[in-house]
């Protein structure tokens, strides 16, 4: 890790010796340049991931693969304008007008109303045309970048970005005590530290003029308040979903479209609040992920409230599975018992009924799935397996395997006899030392101790 690291600060010394002191003293970059680039690792990550996160390309959450970087522009004229990011999913465009030479990762100060902010140019080139066309940015009136951003600019800047939690804590409690219902999410400073930004959660209209009032008597800055919805809080917050991974709007998803509980139906799946909502409190976005695919599927199947006229009575539709192309019908008078039936046949059923016949019974067309044995080798699905192979090492040594028949029968015999002369040796011994009352008991009992014994052989014989 030492050895990439080294390698790489080596060559951006050499390429951009102009910007080497700002990286040395002020963090800016880890070196990488790069923007999303699966195959490239980061020269300064470690376990808890790496270091300047402000300012490297590979570590933001939603950044842009540039697929044409080690491709040279065939065209002499190069657009001018730039992709911007701030805290966050922030991020915007801005016009290179001093024909400045940027990379990615490199710390600019861009144009702000008041005052400038500070950011890091996250994406060059062609490419940033075709972000422009997709978010609907026009090229008219562009904001402009004024220079990149000197030791002065970035101390400003990392002092405004360390106030930011105080100042979210600070400005919840006010809420509080105004009586506002509303949830204060997250806190941006401007680069120059003259405006503060608020980011909000509420249900309804909010009334905050007294809450500016005291906000800019406090923080001595420009207040701005701006309501955001739920997706876009948990965009901004980020987490872990239920599938393990991160939140898809926190690291790709921009758009968020509407999903309705009509989309869990059509995927067959059971309506349960818990289940189907995110971290948002809202349904999960990656339910309309596979929806497409599940229409076109069930295009072919008729429609779940469709009945069927038999010779038994009328059936009814419960369920239907994609997956295996079949459907569940129960009789209307006897509706414990469930019936899977294949597509094929419920249409032909169903053509039957409109010619005005009547369909078979359900029990005639059935599907019968043909029972696969399953091998179990390493003995997973057994809870007893550890007791089994205890039991059975002190039987496996007392068993013997049978040649033949004649000896299989002859053997129990023998056993017999050896058995009953033992039986009759060993009481003969023991009432010398016992006292004379107890001499009726002990015959009884023994005879059936030795009785019970060999019943296991005479079965593991056979």
């Amino acid at each position: 890790m030492y050895t990439v690291k080294f390698t790489l600060i080596g060559i951006y010394k050499k390429k951009y010796s102009k910007f080497a002191t700002y990286n040395k003293n002020i963090n800016m970059s880890c070196g990488c340049k790069t923007s999303g680039d699966s195959s490239h690792s980061c020269g300064t990550k470690s376990a808890n991931g790496c270091g300047s996160v402000d300012t490297c390309g590979n570590s933001y959450k939603l950044s842009v693969f540039d697929w044409l970087s080690n491709i040279n522009n065939p065209s002499q004229s190069q657009t001018d304008f730039v992709e911007v990011r701030f805290k966050n999913d922030r991020k915007f465009f801005y016009k290179n007008v001093n024909k400045l030479p940027l990379h990615m990762g490199s710390v600019i100060t861009v144009e702000s109303s008041p005052g400038h902010d500070i950011g890091v140019v996250s994406l060059t080139g062609e490419l940033v045309k075709i972000q422009m066309k997709k978010k609907n940015v026009s090229e008219e009136n562009p904001l402009k970048i004024y220079r990149l951003a000197n030791q002065k600019d970035i101390e400003v800047w990392q002092d405004a970005r360390g106030k930011e939690e105080s100042v979210k804590i600070q400005a919840r409690k006010i809420a509080y005590a105004l009586n506002l219902e509303m949830k204060i999410t997250d806190v941006e400073y401007q680069g120059d530290g003259t405006k503060v930004t608020f980011f909000y959660t509420a249900e309804t209209r909010v009334d905050f003029r007294q809450l500016i009032k005291e906000f800019a008597s406090l923080f001595r800055a420009k207040i701005d308040m701006k309501q955001i919805g739920f997706r876009q809080e948990a965009a901004k917050v980020g987490g872990i979903g239920s599938c393990g991974r991160e939140l898809c709007c926190s690291t790709w998803l921009t758009d968020f479209r509407s999903v309705n509980t009509n989309a869990a139906r059509y995927q067959q799946l059971s309506i349960n609040p818990q289940k189907l909502a995110g971290q948002c409190g809202k349904l999960k976005c990656c339910l309309n992920y596979e929806l497409d695919s599940y229409l076109d599927a069930l295009s072919d199947f008729p429609p779940s409230s469709t009945t069927i006229d038999t010779e038994k009575g009328k059936a009814f539709c419960i369920k239907i599975d994609v997956f295996k192309k079949r459907m569940w019908f129960a009789y209307a008078d006897h509706s414990m018992a469930w019936y899977d039936l294949d597509v094929q046949d419920v249409k032909k059923m169903i053509a039957k009924n409109k010619k005005g016949e009547k369909a078979p019974p359900l029990e005639d067309v059935k599907v019968h799935d043909i029972p696969v044995k399953s091998v179990d080798l390493i003995q997973e699905n057994n809870m007893d397996r550890f007791e089994r192979r205890n039991k059975n090492t002190g039987k496996n040594q007392n068993k013997r395997k049978p040649n033949n028949q004649q000896k299989s029968e002859n053997k129990p015999a023998a056993n017999q006899g050896e058995k009953r002369k033992r039986i009759s040796e060993k009481p003969a011994e023991k009432p010398v030392n016992k006292p004379v009352q107890s001499n009726a008991k002990p015959p009884q009992q023994k005879p059936k101790n030795f009785k019970k014994k060999p019943q296991p052989k005479r079965d593991d014989n056979a």
